[in-house]
């Protein structure tokens, strides 16, 4: 059987990690539009994912500890995706 608790802890303390290390890698004066429009692509990529195994696990019947998780990890990529994409904003003007 699938421990998605763990998997998905796993995946939060990623996440974490993340919300620490976009904002530094955002905040280079040397980054390109172009590297920006890459993580931006790859961020919401993952919250595509993550909304769409959130919404599996809850159509499977997980317990709210599980899908409490998934939504978790689906916020956090969601606002990693909200910041590259302020970043785009920036750096078009």
């Amino acid at each position: 059987m699938t421990d998605w608790l763990k998997i998905l802890d796993d995946e939060i303390q990623s996440g974490d990690k993340m919300l620490k290390a976009v904002p530094k890698v955002l905040n280079d004066p040397d980054i390109s539009l172009d590297q920006v429009k890459a993580l931006f692509s790859e961020l919401e990529r993952q919250a595509q994912f993550i909304e769409k195994l959130r919404a599996a696990l809850e159509a499977m019947g997980h317990d709210f500890p599980v899908v409490d998780k998934a939504t978790a990890l689906e916020a956090r990529y969601a606002d990693l995706a909200a910041t590259a994409a302020e970043k785009l904003k920036e750096l078009r003007q």
